[in-house]
């Protein structure tokens, strides 16, 4: 016996007014339904089958990478519709877990318990209670208060309107028993759609259980229908990784004011954060680390003692131990910095490795270029790497000076101990242990006078 996992993704979200599929919107930079897909992977023994429909297409490409079966609901007849179309998805001795795409905070343990509670005579029903249930379709009981059906809002009468459990729509139910509920299903309501939560009657009518659990956090089973739930799920999602990470003891300047948008695989001890700080992707974090405000790290490794100063921008990259990046510096993909490493304000480097000890520290672009170290490289220089169709190599050995506002056309290497004057401007490889420079004749035109607007 496994887990069918049904995601359903069919909805266009017309209160999203956007063209894009609601279910791709971005949470922590992640589809909405990817978070959900994230959830079923925790389970054992799952198969995952998502439903889509409206920009389906859009759909499936933004999420071709994800092994999951791919259903159609051509037509948005209602949630009962939708699994309906999954049913040739689904085994007698499955147990079948029914999830949303636009629901992204749904925590494991949460699901894990509607599992354990469902069986051939047992369904399984995540409900939740609120304080404003407006909208929800609410939980009828019996005085002996076991679940006798799911009322929607729009069919339900003024007294039932008070009841503050709600369903979510989340729920395990047995292979068998829920493909003949499906085909029992009708719509006859107000919407003329088939709805899911018809099953709970069919299930009672039966004699089979309605097993009830809830979450730790309401926040788990909010789904998304606009931007400004999007914007508060968001902020909920943020708030609880800052939690997460203080009490791994990370210290954050402000945890309204950090976002993780990825995972962070490695984390070391001693690490501040400041404000506006936004991690993305996959992270790597040393011992020691700070990281000023205003900084935004991507797909990086950090390693111990390093110290990056405010507005820097980091992604792709590796900086060795004890390296000092920015102010304002960014780091390309493939930026490679070893241990010790200086790399200052407006400086810019890509594809490139600079050794252990070196310091490029103002205003200069070091693209394609391998450094050795002890590397002083002055303010303003630049590799010239791209001649329009080919990128080519600068090499500078270990401990060569770079005097400033220097050009270094490559492919080029500058040998070991070498100085370059400033203002250079080097096209042929140059020796170890020499001064190069490359400079026109300075010459002062007298009587030049400078030309002036007339009238």
């Amino acid at each position: 016996m496994g887990i069918k996992s049904i995601i359903l993704a069919a909805g266009k979200g017309t209160r999203m007014h956007s063209l894009r599929p609601k279910v791709l919107h971005p949470l922590a930079g992640k589809p909405l339904v990817e978070h959900v897909y994230d959830l079923c992977k925790q389970l054992e023994n799952n198969s995952i089958t998502i439903v889509y429909g409206h920009g389906g297409e859009t759909v499936r490409k933004v999420l071709d990478s994800l092994p999951v079966n791919w259903v159609e609901q051509a037509e948005q007849l209602g949630t009962g519709h939708a699994v309906q179309q999954a049913q040739s998805q689904i085994n007698d001795s499955d147990t079948v877990l029914i999830l949303y795409g636009d629901v992204p905070l749904l925590q494991v343990a949460t699901v894990q318990q509607l599992l354990t509670d469902v069986s051939a005579n047992t369904l399984a029903l995540l409900t939740v209670e609120l304080d404003e249930p407006k909208g929800y379709g609410r939980i009828v009981r019996d005085n002996k208060n076991q679940v006798i059906n799911i009322t929607e809002e729009k069919d339900a009468s003024a007294t039932i309107k008070q009841i503050r459990e709600v369903n979510t729509g989340i729920l395990a139910v047995a292979g068998a028993s829920l493909k003949r509920w499906l085909g029992l299903l009708e719509n006859d309501n107000t919407q003329n759609e088939y709805y899911l939560t018809d099953i709970i009657a069919l299930a009672v009518s039966e004699g089979v259980a309605i097993k009830t659990s809830q979450p730790v956090h309401s926040s788990e089973v909010l789904g998304v229908n606009n931007k400004s739930q999007l914007s508060y799920l968001e902020r909920v999602y943020q708030a609880q990784k800052a939690e997460m990470l203080m009490l791994q003891g990370v210290t954050l300047a402000d945890p309204n004011r950090f976002d993780l948008r990825g995972e962070i695989t490695k984390l070391g001890q001693d690490i501040s954060i400041d404000v506006n700080v936004i991690l993305e992707g996959t992270l790597e974090i040393g011992d020691g680390v700070t990281i000023g405000p205003n900084c935004v790290i991507k797909n990086s490794t950090i390693a111990r003692g390093v110290e990056i100063l405010a507005n820097c921008v980091i992604e792709n990259a590796t900086v060795g131990a004890d390296s000092r990046i920015g102010p304002f510096a960014r780091l390309r993909p493939a930026a490679e910095i070893q241990s010790s490493v200086h790399i200052g304000n407006f400086v810019e480097v890509k594809k490139s490795m600079i050794g252990q000890g070196s310091k490029v520290n103002h205003l200069s672009y070091i693209g394609d270029c391998l450094i050795g170290e002890g590397v002083n490289v002055g303010a303003g220089t630049i590799t010239c790497n791209y001649d329009g169709v080919n990128k080519s190599l600068t090499t500078i050995e270990d401990g060569a000076f770079i005097g400033s506002s220097t050009q270094l056309v490559a492919p080029v290497t500058v040998g070991k101990n070498a100085t370059i004057a400033a203002g250079s401007t080097i096209t042929k490889d140059t020796p170890e242990e020499q001064l190069t420079l490359s400079r026109a004749k300075q010459i002062t035109i007298k009587g030049w006078r400078r030309p002036v607007k007339k009238g």
